[in-house]
């Protein structure tokens, strides 16, 4: 433990926390700061960095709140964040020791933990849940997203009924810059099923698509009639056609997460979703190892949607745990 020693981040480290979270094993974009800190008005952050005999080796995306230090409560996901090949199951148990004893010299009365899904790592990255376990973390909280490996599409014979009569509609699918006619689908959506609003406001999302293009991408279903004013389209799609469905991917290069998915009673009537998700996992996100749709949990995992878990497991899609520990000191 004598060899670790924990900083708090702050803003002056911008480039330095970049550079490392860009090379680490396992990471992704939404770590990076000017992901982090689009939303700094709502959250007190307290990110950590973790220096190894002086050399940074690991961060954690982190919040403050009530003497709580949480894995960053503005992100699905977090936990250490670490350098390829330098912290084994030894070395992040010393960590943990370290983080621990800086917590309590801090007052920090507990600490939430939300380790990054394996899915989107580099590389096995799973020393910190030993660590969680040895350390004496609870779980806390589990939601279940479901996921397709390798773009193994595979619908059942519903879903495969499902293509086959959209087929026959001219429906286009494709990439639309066009967040605003997107959000109008999704907030009536939530709204109507939910009553509840997206986690991003349409300006936020802008934001960080104008800040990451790369990684937070728009795909949507067109029809011939109405209007839209869609941007781009991967199949020709142009200002005389109308969104009817959609989805945000943010794609990390390893994943490709369906961040939010939406229809209009049109779509779904005509099941627009089955040809955007066939594009997506077998043509646009094939190379990517996973393809995820997100999970299918309400009230902190403790209620699951039995139908929109079922309709993700048509498409062939299997389970994966987001979970989120506790531990008071």
């Amino acid at each position: 433990m004598g060899d670790w020693t924990i900083e708090r981040y702050s803003t002056g480290r911008k480039e330095e926390w970049d550079g490392f979270a860009r090379m680490a094993r396992n990471s992704s974009f939404i770590f990076l700061r000017d992901y982090m800190d689009y939303h700094s008005d709502r959250f007190t952050d307290c990110s950590l960095m973790a220096f190894h005999k002086g050399k940074l080796r690991a961060l954690l995306p982190a919040d403050i709140k009530d003497d709580i230090l949480a894995s960053h409560r503005g992100l699905t996901y977090g936990g250490w964040v670490l350098a390829p090949h330098k912290t084994d199951g030894t070395a992040m148990m010393d960590l943990f020791d370290c983080w621990l004893q800086w917590c309590r010299s801090a007052g920090i009365r507990e600490t939430v933990y939300k380790p990054l899904p394996y899915i989107y790592a580099l590389e096995p990255s799973q020393e910190d849940l030993y660590a969680l376990w040895r350390h004496g973390f609870t779980l806390d909280c589990t939601n279940l997203s479901s996921t397709i490996r390798n773009g193994e599409f595979a619908p059942d014979t519903m879903r495969r009924r499902h293509l086959r009569h959209a087929d026959t509609l001219g429906i286009r699918v494709g990439e639309s810059d066009d967040f605003d006619s997107f959000w109008e689908i999704l907030e009536g959506c939530l709204q109507e099923r939910h009553n509840a609003l997206p986690v991003h406001t349409i300006a936020e999302i802008k934001l960080l698509h104008s800040r990451f293009p790369d990684n937070i991408r728009l795909f949507a279903t067109f029809t011939a009639d109405g209007s839209s004013s869609a941007e781009t389209c991967g199949t020709g799609c142009d200002g005389s056609l109308s969104m009817e469905s959609g989805t945000v991917v943010f794609d990390n290069g390893i994943t490709a997460h369906c961040q939010y998915i939406a229809s209009t009673e049109r779509a779904r009537r005509e099941h627009h979703l089955a040809q955007l998700f066939r594009q997506l996992v077998t043509g646009t996100f094939a190379s990517r190892p996973y393809f995820d749709f997100g999970t299918s949990n309400e009230n902190d995992g403790n209620l699951l949607n039995a139908g929109l878990l079922a309709n993700k497991f048509g498409y062939g899609a299997t389970g994966v745990a987001y979970q989120r520990y506790r531990l008071q000191l």
